[in-house]
C-alpha cells in the first residue's frame, strides 16, 4: 500500500460540544479501521473486476454460451468465487468493527452526552420533537449499516448515542473522504448552487432526512438570511443534531420530528428542498409519496435537488452495478437495489415537475484536509465514493 492512499487521522476530525471523547485505544482502533477500509477500496476491492474478466466470466461464458444478462447473474456468479468471498467478508467484518468501536466509546459516556446535549437544546424553541410520532416500518425493519437500533432507538432517557456514535464513525468508514465535519456533500451542493445560480437566495429551506443535520449546517450558513427547516423521524439525531449546530453558533435551523412522506406543511411554502444520501433509505412507496410532498411543498420557481450514489441505467457496465450493489446485500440497505434502478427523471415528471426542468450532475465532496488531496482518485470505493450524482428540478 502505497503512502499516498493513507487515510488522514481520526484526530483531525472538528470536535464540538456533544461530540464523544475518545481515549487512546479508541482513537488507536479508529484509526486502524480507516486504513484498513482505503486498503480494501484500493488494493483489494480492484481484484474483484480481474476475478471478474478473467475467471468467472469467462466460465459463465462457457457454461451458459452467453454473456450475463443481469447484475443479478454476475452477483450470483462472483458470490461464487473465493476471491471476492474473501473482499467481502472483510468489508463486512470491517463495518461491523466499525459499529462495535464506535457504540463501545459512545455508550460508555451516553449519560454525559445527554447531559451536554440537553443542556444546549433547554429552552430553545428550534426543536420540536414528537414522541408520538410512528416510526416508518421500513425505518423499524432494518439495522443500517450494520448499527443496532439503527437512527431512532433510544436506551436512556433523552439519548443521542445513535447520533454520536454515527457522527465519530463516518469519518472512518468514508476514510476521511468528507472532511473534517463530515459535511463534504451539504458544502459541495453549496458550492454548485452559488456558482451555477449566484442569484438565487432561497428564503425558505427544507431538509429531508436530515439526520444529525452534518450536510444541512453548510447549507444554513450559506444561506444565513433564510429559514432552514431540518427533518428526520429519529430523535436522537435531532436532539444530537440541534446540539451540535447550537455549539456551532448556527441559529437559523429549526430541527423538526416529521415524517418526509406526511409533513403538513403549507403548500408552495418552501424555495427549496434537499435531500442528502437519503432516498436510498425509503422504500419505494415511500419514495414516491416523499416526492409528490416535495413539489406540493416547493414554491414556484423554486429548487429540490438529491444527492445520491448513481443511478443503475443501461449505459452502466453490469459489474459495476454489481460491486455498488453490495451494500443491498452485506450492509443492512435493503432498499438501495430498487432505489437505484428507479428512473427518477419519470418519477418527478409524474409528480408534477416539467421535462426541460430537470437537472442531473456530478458533485464531489468539498473537504479542507490537506492530507485527502494526495489520496489517488484512480480506483474508486464503490458504493462511499465522494463523487454523487445530483438529480432535482426547478417548479415552473
Amino acid at each position: 500500500m502505497s503512502n499516498n492512499n493513507l487515510p488522514p487521522v481520526w484526530n483531525l476530525v472538528k470536535k464540538h460540544a456533544v461530540f464523544p471523547e475518545a481515549k487512546h485505544d479508541e482513537i488507536a482502533r479508529y484509526n486502524f479501521l480507516a486504513n484498513f477500509n482505503r486498503y480494501l477500496a484500493t488494493v483489494i476491492s480492484p481484484g474483484n473486476k480481474i476475478v471478474y474478466e478473467k475467471r468467472v466470466r469467462p466460465n459463465f461464458q462457457k457454461q451458459h454460451g452467453r454473456d450475463f444478462q443481469s447484475r443479478e447473474e454476475v452477483h450470483k456468479a462472483m458470490k461464487q468465487d473465493e476471491y471476492y468471498q474473501a473482499w467481502s467478508a472483510f468489508r463486512r467484518c470491517a463495518m461491523e468493527m466499525r459499529q462495535q468501536a464506535g457504540r463501545s466509546m459512545v455508550l460508555r459516556q451516553a449519560s454525559d452526552l445527554g447531559q451536554k446535549a440537553q443542556d444546549l437544546n433547554q429552552g430553545k424553541d428550534t426543536l420540536k420533537l414528537n414522541q408520538d410520532l410512528k416510526i416508518p416500518y421500513y425505518v423499524q425493519a432494518v439495522d443500517h449499516h450494520c448499527m443496532p437500533g439503527s437512527y431512532y432507538t433510544e436506551l436512556i432517557k433523552d439519548d443521542i448515542t445513535a447520533a454520536a456514535n454515527y457522527d465519530s464513525g463516518l469519518f472512518v468508514t468514508t476514510a476521511g473522504l468528507l472532511g473534517r465535519m463530515n459535511d463534504g456533500g451539504g458544502r459541495a451542493i453549496v458550492q454548485w448552487l452559488k456558482n451555477e445560480f449566484p442569484k438565487f437566495q432561497p428564503k425558505r429551506i427544507l431538509d429531508i432526512g436530515c439526520g444529525l443535520g452534518h450536510n444541512v449546517i453548510p447549507i444554513a450558513q450559506a444561506y444565513p438570511e433564510a429559514e432552514v427547516v431540518a427533518i428526520d423521524v429519529a430523535a436522537p439525531m435531532l436532539r444530537y443534531g440541534h446540539a451540535r449546530a447550537q455549539d456551532l453558533g448556527i441559529k437559523n435551523v429549526n430541527f423538526i420530528q416529521l415524517d418526509g412522506a406526511n409533513t403538513g406543511f403549507e403548500n408552495d411554502s418552501f424555495d427549496w428542498i434537499q435531500t442528502t444520501m437519503f432516498l436510498h433509505e425509503t422504500s419505494s412507496k415511500a419514495l414516491h409519496q416523499i416526492m409528490t410532498e416535495i413539489y406540493r411543498m416547493l414554491a414556484f420557481s423554486g429548487l429540490t435537488l438529491h444527492i445520491e450514489q448513481p443511478q443503475y441505467t443501461k449505459e452502466m457496465d453490469l459489474y459495476e452495478q454489481f460491486i455498488r450493489d453490495w451494500d443491498a446485500y452485506y450492509n443492512n440497505e435493503p432498499f438501495w437495489s430498487k432505489m437505484h434502478d428507479m428512473d427518477v427523471k419519470e418519477i418527478m415528471l409524474q409528480t408534477g415537475f416539467q421535462d426541460n426542468a430537470f437537472i442531473q450532475i456530478g458533485v464531489k465532496a468539498v473537504n479542507e484536509i490537506s492530507e485527502s488531496e494526495t489520496i489517488d482518485e484512480v480506483v474508486e470505493d464503490y458504493g462511499r465514493s465522494p463523487v454523487w450524482n445530483v438529480f432535482g428540478a426547478w417548479k415552473s
